[in-house]
């Protein structure tokens, strides 16, 4: 008898230890029904209403921010202007782009190498159009219209905040970016600037300036009822199409502007990359592929609506994993324009996903990191994606300027230092000029929740060799 009390508390203890989830593993979330309490030493942390996590000891890590600046530049005044237009990269020659297109259908992932009329794309200069038409299509389906200049824009320097009005028509806005800078004095060509989506979590190098942009403040992003809150609508209106995302990244296109104005800003407008984690590293990612002048895209965790695709997130979803899909996320926020919620209950009308989001920034660097402890995020869909969007710099003979990482074993949005040499390489060669250092970097850890990544399901065209010119 005593022998069998033995064996049942042993089977108890046994069933209580494996009711707990690990470190890093998932512990609640609307829909979750596993393991709701945490091994010894970590806390069950609430990151979304979707996901919470065991997290090492029992406090949400903290971001780190910036340290003071040791110089103040001049106070600086940016001319205004007056003359509205696109801070986009205008296309030669006839290039049809069309925001829609009737009777597409395809579950897989789209061919970026198609034109939409389904002609091939077959050179470098082919893929300045194809990349306008893409752009055109995810503006007509999710990310809604992108304004370009207001009629007036003016903006100072004092003090490390840069103070930047726009006006449009009878309405005006005014917000204010502050700057950290590197001590010493400054390049010739000024510092190379780092812009942050409100909270700094990678590390940075000495010698780039970061500048803390208040996202949230341009385009809110509470929840769903945030649509048409924030600076850009009380500027355009809350009838405006543009989801909050777009609305971030014209602030950078704004932000940029008076920066190419503000000499005495000492900052190098030909370098300039932008950040963020988790939703603000959506939004770099965003900020990147619709902002020509950025050069380096640095999306920490974005995750799905990032750089992970529609298609790829609800193959994990029907696997069993619980993650972030598009049918979700148009119910919690307002990312995405309003008329992307007619589409996502059918992928495959889509003619593109985000693998080709991320190409418009080719040739342009970007690297992405991705965590893949935080399931919420997609993991094998973040990979999937990427290796396809990777294609693209491939065929423009610019490889080594696409990065991805992958990892576990960190809280979302905490960096795992075994990842800084790859920052740290991106940033040198595309900010630093350090034109040697090598940056072919794409790998994965493999951890995707007993989801299998075969390229070929998903995959079903070729790279061409577009690179008739090579990219610096």
């Amino acid at each position: 008898m005593q022998l069998f009390a033995a064996v049942s508390v042993a089977f108890a203890l046994l069933r209580l230890v494996q009711a707990q989830s690990p470190v890093w593993g998932q512990c609640g979330g609307i829909g979750w029904t596993g393991a709701t309490t945490c091994a010894a030493g970590t806390t069950c942390i609430t990151l979304n209403p979707y996901y919470s996590q065991c997290l090492p000891g029992a406090t949400v890590p903290t971001t780190t921010q910036p340290a003071p600046p040791t110089t103040t530049p001049p106070t600086s005044t940016a001319p205004a202007t007056s003359a509205p237009g696109s801070s986009t990269t205008a296309v030669p020659g006839a290039c049809s782009t069309p925001a829609t297109i009737s009777g597409f259908n395809n579950s897989k992932l789209p061919n970026p190498f198609l034109f939409d009329d389904n002609t091939p794309v077959r050179s470098a200069e082919d893929w300045t159009c194809r990349r306008a038409q893409i752009q055109a299509l995810i503006a007509g389906y999710e990310s809604g219209e992108l304004p370009g200049r207001p009629s007036s824009l003016t903006a100072s320097l004092s003090n490390n905040t840069l103070s930047i009005t726009a006006t449009n028509g009878n309405n005006s806005i005014t917000f204010k970016p502050t700057i950290t800078f590197p001590s010493g004095t400054p390049p010739a060509a000024g510092w190379p600037l780092l812009i942050v989506y409100d909270s700094l979590s990678i590390p940075v190098p000495s010698g780039i300036a970061t500048m803390i942009y208040g996202n949230s403040e341009m385009a809110q992003q509470n929840d769903a009822s945030s649509r048409g809150l924030g600076l850009f609508y009380n500027l355009y209106g809350q009838s405006a199409t543009a989801s909050a995302m777009t609305a971030w990244a014209w602030g950078v296109s704004r932000i940029i502007d008076v920066l190419e104005q503000m000499p005495a800003a000492h900052i190098n407008t030909q370098r300039i990359a932008v950040t963020g984690c988790s939703r603000d590293g959506k939004g770099a990612l965003m900020a990147g592929a619709l902002e020509p002048r950025i050069a380096l895209t640095i999306p920490q965790e974005s995750g799905s609506g990032g750089d992970a695709c529609w298609r790829l997130s609800l193959y994990e979803q029907d696997a069993g994993s619980v993650v972030q899909t598009a049918t979700e996320i148009v119910m919690e926020n307002v990312w995405f324009s309003a008329d992307f919620a007619d589409y996502v209950d059918d992928l495959s009308v889509l003619p593109f996903d985000h693998h080709m989001l991320a190409a418009l920034i080719a040739p342009r660097p970007m690297i992405s990191f991705e965590n893949t402890d935080y399931v919420w995020l997609s993991p094998l869909s973040s990979y999937g994606c990427m290796a396809a969007a990777h294609a693209v710099w491939d065929a423009l003979g610019v490889a080594d300027h696409h990065g991805f990482e992958q990892v576990g074993g960190h809280a979302h949005c905490a960096w795992p230092a075994s990842l800084s040499p790859q920052l740290n390489a991106f940033f040198d060669r595309f900010l630093l000029d350090q034109p040697n250092v090598n940056t072919s970097f794409f790998a994965t850890n493999g951890v995707f929740n007993n989801v299998t990544w075969t390229a070929s399901d998903w995959i079903d065209w070729s790279t061409p060799a577009l690179n008739e010119r090579r990219f610096g």
